[in-house]
């Protein structure tokens, strides 16, 4: 079981010295799954997707390039950036045990970013794009990742800012790439899928728990160190349902009456795992609390995807 954590980047893993093994646990593959999630929530938003094998493989293409490839950069860069809180919270992890040498972290953080571009730009060539949108969007989001995390912005600082960040990378991003690739991304979709990465905003507040003693020690203001564990577990909670709960509004302005009943119904095992898990131990209970609710967000994302790729709204 400490090996698999080992191998998806989760806290308590155990250690190693295979060098592969330490590369992808600094990409973090459980990490992965939203991005792969939204890319299949814009490919079903275009509504122009369909089961071809030359689809199946670009959106397999763009996964692996959201996924493994950029997701896997923004994590390795993050840690990098973040040795010294490491050091206090996980000093297991590969960098602070000095289990791999920075010069190495370095060429995988390039290697990584190299490639999750090149994949984009070859989306481009395949989808016909006159303007490269998938390449444009890859570059976009590599650099809100890297002042994500690194000095002088460092926007993970500021609590507010920095989860948003982080929500808009993870249910935006590859959202839009997605409906880019196959159709063509609009701005009422674009600022849709921006409100729906503030519920983003409130699962991100849940991955400061586990730094709340190194953040503390370096002056970092996560929403847990500005607020407490408590009252930030209420903030993600409450940014979590609201903005859900908003969206189930607009499938019904638009007129998906089956998509806004099905989304309430997704909702409200998110609410019970969250007075079962988030709101009793946060620091405890963490990960049982996103294994048991995200299922459910992330399914209430491909709804609402369906909704809109149904909809005018693809026009607009």
């Amino acid at each position: 079981m400490s090996d698999t954590r080992q191998l998806l980047g989760i806290k308590g893993g155990s250690e190693t010295k295979n060098i592969w093994k330490l590369r992808l646990q600094l990409m973090k593959p459980i990490t992965w799954i939203p991005l792969l999630w939204g890319v299949i929530c814009g490919a079903a938003a275009s509504g122009n997707f369909s089961w071809t094998i030359s689809n199946f493989l670009a959106s397999l293409a763009c996964m692996i390039m959201s996924g493994p490839l950029l997701t896997g950069y923004t994590q390795t860069i993050n840690d990098y950036y973040d040795r010294d809180i490491d050091a206090i919270n996980e000093p297991s992890r590969p960098i602070p045990s000095g289990a791999i040498s920075l010069i190495q972290v370095k060429l995988q953080i390039w290697v990584l970013l190299l490639l999750g571009l090149g994949f984009a730009y070859g989306l481009d060539v395949w989808a016909g794009h006159s303007t490269p949108a998938v390449f444009f969007l890859a570059l976009g989001g590599s650099f809100v990742s890297y002042i994500y995390s690194a000095p002088p912005l460092k926007l993970k600082q500021n609590g507010w800012l920095g989860n948003y960040a982080l929500g808009a990378s993870y249910i935006a991003l590859p959202w839009w790439a997605g409906q880019a690739l196959f159709g063509q991304l609009t701005w009422i979709t674009a600022l849709l899928t921006l409100a729906y990465s503030l519920a983003g905003l409130g699962i991100a507040v849940i991955n400061d728990f586990k730094s709340v003693e190194g953040d503390k020690e370096l002056g970092l203001k996560s929403l847990p160190v500005a607020f407490g564990i408590k009252n930030a577990s209420l903030i993600s909670a409450g940014m979590i349902d609201i903005f859900q709960l908003a969206m189930v509004v607009v499938l019904i302005t638009i007129g998906q009456h089956l998509a806004s009943v099905l989304l309430v119904l997704l909702i409200i095992p998110q609410i019970t795992f969250q007075d079962i898990w988030l709101l009793r131990n946060p620091l405890k209970f963490d990960v049982k609390y996103q294994a048991s609710a995200q299922p459910f967000l992330i399914l209430g994302m491909l709804v609402t995807a369906l909704a809109i790729g149904h909809s005018s709204l693809i026009n607009l």
